[in-house]
């Protein structure tokens, strides 16, 4: 009986040795997995780096265009600004020299007592001829009166009068 139960034993032991060396195959497949798939990751690691990197260089580039844009809006802006005051004393002087000019169209236009009662209307500027040179006076000044007042009116018209 001493021999039968050392030869169990001994089997017990050799079945628990195949056990263990199967599952040391199990393992060691496993394991070269890992690696395989290590090496793997380590090569998407590297590319991700790589992006990265690339992506940040871009930022930059982007952020040197976007502080250029805007120092040359800021540029572009100051200048607008400076010539649409500058346009606006213009065309503020404009009408002062057109209201004057109508001061004095009037101003020329001769006092008849038939016409101080019944006033006629002012022509527009289709229907005012220019003047002629064999033309009265009269007639020079009522075309320019004439025009100057059409030339006001279109500039009310369209906005560009101050």
């Amino acid at each position: 009986m001493s021999h039968l139960f050392g030869l169990v034993i001994e089997s017990l032991v050799a079945v628990l040795l195949l056990l263990t060396i199967g599952y040391c195959a199990l393992l060691n497949s496993r394991l070269k997995r890992l690696k395989a798939d290590e090496q793997s990751m380590r090569g998407i690691i590297a590319e991700l780096i790589s992006a990265t990197e690339i992506a940040e260089r871009a930022i930059g580039g982007l952020k040197v265009t976007v502080r250029e844009c805007d120092e040359n809006l800021g540029t572009q802006l100051t200048m607008g600004a400076a010539l649409s005051s500058k346009l606006a004393r213009q065309i503020s002087a404009g009408e002062q020299i057109l209201n004057r000019l109508s001061q004095i169209a009037l101003a020329a236009r001769p006092s008849d007592p038939e016409r101080s009662s019944n006033p006629e209307p002012v022509p527009a500027v289709a229907e005012a001829a220019p003047p002629v040179a064999a033309a009265a006076p009269k007639a020079s000044a009522k075309a320019l009166l004439a025009a100057a007042q059409a030339f006001s009116e279109r500039r009310k018209a369209t906005g560009l009068a101050a």
